[in-house]
């Protein structure tokens, strides 16, 4: 996709996703991801905090669910994705601009916390923050990547060489 704007942001969720279906019944999540730079300030010897930018962001179809079922108000996340700009008429009828991340990667930071990934049941995968803030999602056991030492005989982790020479995926 060239001649798009791909950027990388580091900052913590200002509120719990929005989950909304559009009238397709597309999901969407919405949400808001603070940014705030800290500098050294050699002077005084101690970190001071810059002025946060705060980047409105969505996630599209199984992914906003995904998003929305596990990330949480207050966590720090990495998320990439690309610039969007678009024009509207506020209420007034002034003629307004915004500029949006469309995400197409997130996930928790594990600069200060520690996180399980839980592979979702369909496609994709799905991050399960730290510190009691996790939701469960269903383990699909039945592939050869499932959690390594699993009951099931389709696991090539637990099982070498039953797999042939090549990794599962």
């Amino acid at each position: 996709m060239a001649g798009e704007t791909v950027i990388t942001v580091v900052g913590n969720l200002t509120a719990d996703p929005e989950l909304r279906y559009t009238q397709n019944g597309l999901p969407v999540a919405n949400f808001t991801i603070a940014s705030t730079p800290r500098n050294f300030d050699r002077a005084a010897n101690e970190w001071k905090d810059g002025e946060a930018l705060f980047l409105r962001a969505s996630v599209w179809r199984e992914f906003a669910e995904h998003v929305a079922g596990s990330l949480t108000k207050g966590m720090r996340v990495i998320a990439t994705g690309r610039l969007r700009q678009r024009s509207y008429q506020d209420r007034e009828g002034n003629q307004r601009t915004a500029i949006e991340l469309e995400v197409d990667e997130i996930g928790p930071s594990l600069r200060y916390a520690t996180a399980q990934v839980t592979r979702a049941a369909s496609s994709g995968g799905n991050f399960q923050g730290g510190g009691g803030q996790s939701r469960p999602q269903q383990q699909v056991s039945e592939e050869p990547w499932s959690t390594p030492g699993s009951s099931t005989s389709a696991d090539a982790w637990s099982t070498p060489g039953s797999f042939g020479d090549d990794t599962p995926f």
